[in-house]
């Protein structure tokens, strides 16, 4: 298609020719009209354009999206911990001990403490139906290959469960202390701990502190367990040392 100019001289040309002659060509109208025509397919170039802009900028979108929905899936617990996902984002996600297990729910699974440390629960076999507390002792052992050293709570949180179900846990203000760990393999440290033979439920969690009046659990044969926070090393790395399952019968 002729360019603006181009058209200009050839009717300046023509009408140079013949001023006079009838019905003569003004050069200003044609060239209107000629940008008339090529305005729609300038239109539609550009409409292409803002489209392209617009699929860009929609992808960048959803892929932040899918990005943001894959990390979430990674520290999520629900997730159950993915094979490929760095330990320091599981230790970041983990429930701190006295948090592990609560009211009504299920009793957690926990892997093994990767520094070795295991502990036991020692109490009475049989307790009576109705006690307001129950004492009995927590062990801690190194069964790993090197000395551990660190810093724990006072005490260990300690879950009374029933065929997998968390009927009563440790509960109230933490004592604001620590204990200081310095632990050959085979070398164990005991804490003094007490449970109370009541069920509470979920709005017991949720309220912050338990009832006073919890109804007491009936007889029969009950489990107990511990978990203890350890901050291992002089990095302070976080750790997580739990028991197997005892059994004590209510009477």
């Amino acid at each position: 298609m002729p360019s603006d100019d181009e058209l200009r001289q050839l009717l300046s040309t023509a009408q140079a020719r013949d001023v006079r002659t009838p019905g003569t060509l003004d050069a200003t109208r044609v060239i209107a009209r000629a940008k008339a025509r090529r305005r729609p397919r300038q239109l539609a170039i550009g409409s292409v354009g803002v489209l392209a802009i617009a699929a860009v900028a929609l992808a960048g979108f959803q892929l932040s999206r899918v990005t943001f929905a894959t990390s979430t899936a990674l520290v999520s617990p629900a997730s159950g911990g993915a094979a490929d996902t760095e330990s320091s984002t599981l230790e970041s996600a983990r429930a701190k001990a006295e948090e592990l297990n609560l009211c009504g729910g299920a009793l957690a699974e926990v892997a093994p403490s990767p520094s070795g440390l295991q502990l036991d629960v020692t109490f009475p076999e049989s307790a009576p139906v109705g006690a307001s507390s129950v004492d009995g002792v927590v062990r801690m052992t190194n069964l790993g290959p090197s000395t551990v050293t660190g810093t724990t709570a006072a005490s260990p949180s300690i879950t009374l469960s029933q065929d997998g179900i968390v009927l009563w846990h440790s509960n109230g203000p933490a004592l604001m202390s620590v204990v200081v760990i310095d632990l050959a393999p085979g070398e164990s440290l005991e804490y003094p701990a007490s449970f109370t033979p009541a069920r509470c439920d979920l709005d017991d969690d949720l309220n912050g502190s338990f009832r006073d009046d919890l109804p007491p659990l009936p007889g029969g044969e009950y489990q107990l367990s511990a978990a203890l926070d350890v901050s291992v090393g002089i990095d302070a790395e976080a750790d997580l040392a739990t028991s197997p399952l005892a059994t004590i019968l209510l009477r």
